[in-house]
C-alpha cells in the first residue's frame, strides 16, 4: 500500500527545488517531477510523495524560508506533527474554517521516516501557508 503525503492548495505554482538518489548504476536519479506546476518529491523505496501547489511558495521557499539543516529533522518532525493534525481537524469541519483552503486531509505518519527533505518541504509550506493565508494551526509560527 503506497502512503501518500498531499499538500494541495491549487493556485498553480512551479517549486524549484531537486533532490537526488544514487540508482543501480551509481548515478543521480532526479526525484522530482514538476508537471504543470506540480511538484512530486518521491522514494519509491519507501512508497511515499508530496504534491504541493500553491502559487509563490516556491519563490518564498528561496527567499524567506530557513537554509536546509537549520533544524534538526526531528524538530522539522515535531512541527509537521503538530501542524498536520491540526490542519486534517480543520479540513474535517468545513463549517468552521474555509473549505477553499483546507481541501484535503495529508497523510503524515510520524512512525515513518520521510527523511530531511520530506519533511524540510512540509514545515516549510506549512510555515508559508500560516503566513501567507492568516492561519495559525499552533505554537508560534516564524514571520520569514
Amino acid at each position: 500500500m503506497k502512503n501518500t503525503v498531499y499538500i494541495l492548495i491549487i493556485l498553480f505554482s512551479i517549486i524549484a527545488c531537486t533532490t537526488t538518489k544514487t540508482g543501480v548504476n551509481n548515478k543521480p536519479v532526479n526525484n522530482n517531477v514538476a508537471v504543470n506546476d506540480t511538484v512530486r518529491i518521491a522514494n519509491d523505496s519507501l512508497e511515499y510523495e508530496v504534491i504541493i501547489i500553491d502559487n509563490g511558495f516556491s519563490t518564498w521557499l528561496a527567499s524567506r524560508a530557513f537554509p536546509r539543516n537549520y533544524h534538526s529533522q526531528s524538530y522539522l518532525e515535531n512541527k509537521n506533527q503538530q501542524y498536520v493534525s491540526e490542519w486534517n481537524n480543520r479540513v474535517l469541519q468545513p463549517q468552521r474554517y474555509n473549505p477553499a483552503l483546507y481541501e484535503m486531509t495529508i497523510n503524515y505518519n510520524p512512525t515513518i521516516n520521510y527523511g530531511y527533505e520530506v519533511n524540510y518541504l512540509i514545515y516549510n509550506y506549512m510555515i508559508y501557508f500560516q503566513n501567507t493565508y492568516k492561519q495559525k494551526l499552533g505554537g508560534y509560527v516564524p514571520s520569514r
